[in-house]
């Protein structure tokens, strides 16, 4: 690949990598999935240029890259809401727009949400395949670029040219004001767990903790005790566990969570609340709602139809909702 034809790292950001859907179906060998922390506007981001969802875009978290494009192509931004200027000209979100070789995006101030993905038109970011995906996983240093963030002077290559397309979108509806509900279902240790515990988790508002990262978010609050203290032998987990080490504060597992843990899992995130606690930022708070079988899958119907209107149903029928 030409590198007249990729985008060069200006300022990086806070914390940009490459991601695209994950890198599924290694996780016997202790290969953790990755990939985008909020798959709803990674998958509109795609949609918005042209590409199919499995391409891989540019995840950036509160503080977003300057990148000049050395290429024709088309771009889109989706997910949190930033001040976008291109060469200094306002430029909108949730819309594609033609970028020329030479041109600069610029990300400025940072409005609502955690996480924002650039789409790039042609089939995404082209960094080498890692067993199947592209997704950066930085605990292991695998996939993206080099496995780790972009820094200033990466170089990406990307397709020159692809469909020239003009479309909009709505967005996700982002936490309002630093909250978010998340709807959960008991996990496989919810027993061990008093009932005060299980009370005090979906009544009282837990605090993303500073100390949280893509492999999961500590939460600030009223420890939640154990009734059984029993050895635990280190179980599977998936994003959207929520365990709770012998501290008593909860973590929800993220993007680059481990594939096995040996903390009680109290309860599980949703699927279809995956896309909304991606969004959330250290600082913000959560409300912990109980909700069942029938209810998450209706939920998962919801967000696959909100999707279905945004894109036209172009990615359904998939499985980009695999959690």
């Amino acid at each position: 690949m030409s590198e007249a034809s990729a985008l060069r790292v200006v300022r990086p950001g806070l914390l940009t990598t490459v991601q695209d859907r994950g890198r599924w179906g290694h996780q016997r060998m202790g290969i953790a999935e990755a990939g985008p922390m909020d798959p709803f506007s990674h998958h509109l981001a795609n949609w918005l240029v042209g590409n199919g969802p499995y391409a891989a875009t540019l995840e950036c978290t509160l503080i977003g890259p300057h990148l000049e494009v050395l290429c024709d192509l088309t771009l889109a931004v989706a997910g949190a809401e930033f001040d976008l200027t291109l060469d200094g000209s306002h430029v909108p979100m949730h819309t594609s727009w033609p970028v020329r070789a030479g041109q600069v995006l610029a990300f400025g101030r940072r409005h609502q949400g955690a996480r924002a993905y650039i789409a790039v038109s042609g089939g995404g970011v082209l960094t080498p395949l890692v067993y199947g995906s592209r997704a950066t996983h930085l605990p292991s240093a695998m996939g993206g670029l080099d496995g780790r963030v972009l820094h200033a002077g990466d170089v990406l290559p990307v397709s020159p040219g692809g469909d020239a397309v003009r479309r909009r979108a709505g967005g996700l509806v982002l936490p309002s004001s630093g909250r978010a509900r998340l709807r959960i279902m008991p996990g496989a240790e919810a027993p061990w767990f008093t009932t005060t515990a299980w009370q005090t988790l979906t009544h009282v508002s837990f605090q993303v903790s500073p100390r949280s990262n893509r492999m999961g978010y500590r939460m600030e609050g009223p420890p939640l005790p154990l009734r059984r203290h029993d050895a635990l032998l280190s179980e599977a987990v998936a994003r959207g566990t929520v365990q709770v080490p012998p501290s008593g504060e909860p973590i929800l597992l993220m993007a680059d969570h481990q594939t096995t843990g040996g903390y009680p899992r109290i309860a599980h995130v949703i699927s279809a609340d995956a896309c909304m606690a991606g969004q959330l930022a250290p600082g913000d708070f959560v409300e912990w709602v109980a909700c069942g079988p029938d209810d998450a899958l209706e939920a998962l119907r919801a967000r696959e139809h909100a999707l279905a209107v945004q894109t036209g149903g172009d990615f359904l029928g998939g499985d980009v909702w695999a959690m």
